[in-house]
């Protein structure tokens, strides 16, 4: 879990689920988000100060937590491990994009490179728009996501990122949200019969509000979204 804890009373789809029916799989990338009319720029205030979260995704992959546009969600356009065992990361709005003018949390998927143990504590530098922030994560504990599956990790008491897969341009819906104590049930809203999906298989991360659900030990389970997962998965959710 964060040394910074961030609480957020909002569930936003961003990105990740694992594929909607009728679309088929390809290589794995980090999910691109839709545009809508408004500011130009996802943050704010460029250059001025950044607030930076993050959680486990299976201990092969990081959520960074960032607020700004709902609909210019960033994307991790360098990622390094620096001489002190950190990582570097650099964040950068999509290009051409015109953005809302809301202020959310959005999380950015964030592969690790190789040279990082997620067995051990991992500091975090971030840089975007010119502002820098830094976080850490402490060891995760669990076991290594296989690839394309489910995973989830905390971001703070009430939030965590929760990763699926599938096609870039269909991100999934949370319909509701139950907690029963450390039990969280996500509930996807069934998509539309007619659409239509891009024919990749990408990470996509949704940030999810649990108000109330206990930490300690918490599972996740998938429900939902039509043939998506009408079959319930049930996954940890990482400290």
């Amino acid at each position: 879990m964060t040394v910074s804890r961030f609480v957020s009373l909002t569930v936003l789809a961003v990105a990740g689920a694992l594929a909607f029916a009728g679309c088929a799989a390809s290589t794995p990338t980090p999910a691109a988000t839709g545009s809508a009319g408004g500011s130009a720029s996802a943050l704010p205030n460029p250059g001025t100060d950044l607030e930076i979260d993050a959680a486990w995704l299976g201990g092969t992959a990081i959520a960074l937590v960032t607020t700004g546009s709902s609909t210019c969600v960033p994307t991790a356009t360098d990622v390094a491990v620096q001489a002190d065992g950190s990582l570097a990361v650099t964040l950068a709005d999509p290009e051409a994009a015109a953005c809302t003018r809301d202020l959310v949390p959005r999380a950015t998927y964030v592969a690790l490179p190789e040279g990082v143990d997620p067995t051990r504590e991992l500091d975090i530098v971030v840089t975007y728009n010119g502002a820098v922030d830094d976080t850490d994560l402490d060891g995760f504990t669990g076991a290594a996501a296989a690839e394309f599956t489910a995973s989830a990790g905390w971001v703070d008491d009430d939030l965590f990122a929760l990763v699926t897969y599938g096609s870039s341009s269909c991100a999934p819906v949370v319909e509701k949200v139950d907690v029963a104590g450390a039990g969280v049930t996500v509930t996807f809203a069934t998509p539309a019969a007619d659409q239509v999906c891009t024919m990749d298989m990408a990470p996509r991360v949704t940030l999810v509000t649990a108000p109330g659900a206990e930490d300690d030990n918490a599972t996740v389970t998938l429900t939902g979204g039509g043939a998506e997962f009408s079959t319930p998965v049930t996954i940890p959710i990482a400290d």
